[in-house]
């Protein structure tokens, strides 16, 4: 599954490079054609090439943010920054990708919400779906006494997931067990982690965390 994870990110990219430069091609075709078209009609486009000009220059003062975005747009797609279906968070808003242009990224978080957010504006991408994640694992134990049954408990559940049918497509290496994370007045915390898929992050998690907890109890470990 991790050799075949490049090849659907490399077409997704693909798709969401070729939808924009498909957009932008269609454009400049229209501009072509409309001035052919007119010059076989016999209409003189130099006057509409001159007007064209000295509104272009006036445009272009009031015009500057749109230029920037679509600059910052076009280095955003060059440097596959953000692809159609990424789970991101930019500017502050956090959500799934529906849509790169030139002009804007369309996010729709998890209530539905869509946002419109001016590639112009865009300071710092975070990007949760490229490649693998890590599904960090936090667990606890009351007392201060031995922790190494609470540890292989954890090591099991671990083994358990990487063999057992339904997770294993998802989970892309061991566990890493990192042991004691925290010292409190109500015990230990114990943090771990595992190299997983993008998307399958938070269903890795609840899994691992559900298969702890009778874990525990079946080895009666106490938690806080």
């Amino acid at each position: 599954m991790e050799r075949r994870s490049p090849g659907v990110d490399e077409l997704r990219r693909i798709d969401t490079v070729g939808r924009v430069f498909r957009y932008t091609a269609g454009v400049v075709v229209i501009l072509v054609a409309g001035m052919l078209i007119l010059g076989e009609l016999g209409i003189s486009i130099a006057p509409i090439l001159a007007t064209a000009g000295v509104a272009g220059v006036a445009i272009g003062f009031g015009a500057q943010s749109l230029i920037k975005d679509y600059l910052s747009g076009f280095f955003m797609l060059v440097e596959d920054q953000v692809r159609e279906g990424d789970i991101v968070e930019i500017s502050g808003k956090a959500g799934e990708v529906e849509e790169v242009t030139l002009r804007y990224v369309r996010l729709r978080d998890a209530e539905g919400v869509v946002t419109f957010i001016p590639n112009g504006e865009i300071k710092m991408v975070i990007n949760r779906t490229r490649s693998y994640a890590y599904a960090l694992i936090d667990a606890a134990i009351a007392g201060h006494h031995d922790v190494e049954p609470a540890l292989k408990a954890m090591r099991e559940v671990g083994e358990s997931l990487r063999k057992d049918p339904v997770f294993s497509r998802a989970i892309l290496g061991d566990m890493e067990l990192w042991g004691v994370d925290r010292w409190e007045l109500w015990g230990l915390g114990l943090r771990g982690r595992i190299k997983v898929l993008p998307r399958e992050k938070d269903t890795v998690r609840r899994e691992f965390l559900k298969r702890l907890a009778g874990a525990f109890e079946a080895n009666g470990i106490k938690g806080p």
